[in-house]
C-alpha cells in the first residue's frame, strides 16, 4: 500500500503539471483543442439520473487488510457495491474476491499488472484487462464488463482498446481521495459533500480510515434519500454512440437527451 501510495502521489504531481500546460495550451489554441474535443474517446465518470442514485466502488490493487470489515459494514446497510480488483491482487487473496462476489458485491476489473496503460500497445492493454477478467472469471464465475484504469490514467488508444473487448471503462466523479489517509471526518465531508445523483464515489479496499469513514457516509446518503447501487446498475445499458453518449465532462447520457 506504501508504493502505491507513492506512486499515486507521484502521478498526481504529474497531473497537476499536465493540467496547468493544457491550460496555456487551451488559452492559446482554443479553436484546436475545441475539434479535438469533439473526437477524444472519455470513460463513464457519472451518469445522467433524475433519481438519486449512486454507487459506492473500491479499488483493489496491494493490501488486504480491511476487505472483510468492508463486507462486514456494507452488509450492515444492504448495501452493493462495485471492487476494481487488480490480477495480482485476485492471485493473493483468492478467497476475498469470492467472499466479495458472495456477499454480491461486482467484482470488476483494474487490470491484470496495475500497468500505465496509455504506456502499452492496444494489443498489450487488451492481454492485460482480459488476464485480469479471466482470473476474476476463475474465482467468481462471472466474467467482468467493467474496468477501471489503474492510477485513473487513460488516452483514446486505452479506451477504444477496452470498449472493443466489450468492456466498459468507469471512473469517478466524486473522489474520497482516502489514499491521502485523511481523517475520517475530512473523507466523510468530501463526499457527502459532492455527492449527486449518477455520482461513481471512489474508495480503496486498504485505505487507513476509509473503513472507520464509511457508516457515516452510508448513513447520510441513505438519509438524504439515496440509493445505493453497483455501478452496472447505475450506468445506461446498450452500445456506446448509438443508445448512449458521454460529455466532455464524462457524463453518460441517452442519445436522445443529448441529441436534443
Amino acid at each position: 500500500m506504501k508504493l502505491y501510495l507513492i506512486r499515486r502521489r507521484v502521478f498526481t504531481v504529474g497531473l497537476c503539471l499536465l493540467a496547468a500546460a493544457a491550460m496555456l495550451y487551451v488559452v492559446n489554441h482554443p479553436a484546436i483543442v475545441g475539434a479535438s474535443a469533439t473526437t477524444r474517446q472519455l470513460p463513464i465518470y457519472c451518469v445522467a439520473r433524475d433519481q438519486k442514485v449512486a454507487s459506492l466502488t473500491f479499488d483493489a490493487a496491494w493490501g488486504n487488510e480491511d476487505t472483510q470489515q468492508l463486507i462486514d459494514i456494507l452488509g450492515k446497510y444492504d448495501v452493493k457495491a462495485t471492487f476494481f480488483v487488480v490480477g495480482e491482487w485476485v492471485d493473493k487473496y483468492p478467497e476475498s474476491v469470492k467472499a466479495l462476489s458472495d456477499a454480491g458485491h461486482e467484482v470488476m476489473d483494474h487490470s491484470n499488472t496495475h500497468p500505465h496503460m496509455s504506456q502499452l500497445s492496444r494489443e498489450e492493454i487488451q492481454a492485460d484487462v482480459s488476464a485480469c477478467a479471466d482470473k476474476i472469471e476463475a474465482v467468481t464465475g462471472v466474467r467482468p464488463t467493467l474496468f477501471r484504469p489503474p492510477y485513473g490514467e487513460y488516452d483514446d488508444k486505452v479506451i477504444t482498446a477496452v470498449r472493443a473487448l466489450g468492456i466498459e471503462p468507469i471512473q469517478w466523479d466524486v473522489d474520497s481521495l482516502d489514499w491521502k489517509d485523511l481523517s475520517a471526518s475530512e473523507i466523510t465531508q468530501r463526499v457527502t459533500s459532492k455527492v449527486q445523483p449518477g455520482s461513481i464515489i471512489l474508495f480503496h479496499n486498504a485505505a487507513l480510515h476509509t473503513p472507520e469513514a464509511l457508516p457515516g457516509i452510508i448513513e447520510a446518503v441513505l438519509k438524504d434519500g439515496y440509493t445505493l447501487v453497483p455501478v452496472s446498475e447505475l450506468i445506461l445499458p446498450g452500445t456506446y454512440n448509438t443508445d448512449y453518449t458521454i460529455d466532455h465532462t464524462g457524463r453518460q447520457m441517452p442519445c436522445s437527451t443529448a441529441a436534443g
